[in-house]
């Protein structure tokens, strides 16, 4: 868990302004996931931040577990979706004691797996976690994403916080990378904090090999703008 102590500190601040983000894409969520669970069913939400998806889940009447390796993210998470279950893990290492009816990875969050190899990992164990049958849903970013937004920068100023964030890509590496850079005002004084996020992208025939190597199928994709969202995300659903 010491590889993503450094993501404790950026855990108020994404609650804060990227937290939304599983509300937009409720819809799709409810189209392509939902539909297909059984009543009551076990979900498994995979890399789940500060755990808005899993409230989701859980209004839905769902038995929710939620895994992520920032324990700052998963203190906030269990205010925001008291009623699930949380567990400090690694998507590349985790195990559980069950087996779910559907297992959901969202907002790029498997992005942040560097190599192929360590994705397959994931694939194997996300595998091995679900049901018969149990269904598979992630997203991941697009090669367009990060060469046509991740070159910038921006900054969010408040009394009490401030937040600055500079994007870089460098395709022929497939990298991008995120440096923030974070002051939060408390005990009377301001404290800094500095974090990098990196992530790659894959080709769409990378991720449907390396799914059915590690032994899924009915594997099907769906562009983000289908669902009247910004190009450049990928959904991908699948089936034990």
């Amino acid at each position: 868990m010491e590889k993503y102590a450094e993501y404790d500190a950026f855990a108020w601040i994404y609650n804060e302004y990227w937290g939304r983000m599983p509300k937009g894409i409720e819809p799709i969520i409810d189209k392509l996931f939902f539909t297909s669970l059984p009543e009551n069913a076990s979900v498994l939400d995979l890399c789940c931040g500060t755990g808005q998806l899993a409230q989701i889940l859980n209004e839905r009447g769902y038995e929710v577990t939620g895994i992520d390796g920032s324990g700052e993210m998963l203190k906030i998470a269990q205010e925001n979706s008291p009623s699930s279950t949380f567990l400090e893990d690694d998507a590349r290492s985790f195990a559980v004691n069950k087996q779910f009816d559907g297992i959901i990875s969202t907002y790029d969050s498997l992005n942040h797996i560097m190599t192929l190899n360590e994705l397959k990992v994931v694939f194997r164990n996300v595998y091995k976690s679900l049901v018969n049958g149990g269904l598979f849903l992630f997203d991941m970013n697009m090669k367009s994403t990060y060469t046509g937004h991740w070159n910038g920068s921006f900054n969010i100023v408040e009394d009490d916080h401030v937040c600055a964030v500079r994007a870089t890509s460098q395709p022929e590496n497939r990298l991008a990378q995120m440096d923030i850079t974070m002051f939060m005002f408390k005990d009377g004084q301001w404290k800094r904090s500095d974090l990098t996020l990196e992530q790659t992208w894959y080709r769409e025939e990378e991720l449907i090999h390396a799914l059915r190597e590690e032994g899924f199928s009915g594997i099907k994709t769906y562009p983000s703008e289908d669902f009247q969202m910004q190009k450049g995300r990928m959904f991908y659903l699948c089936k034990k």
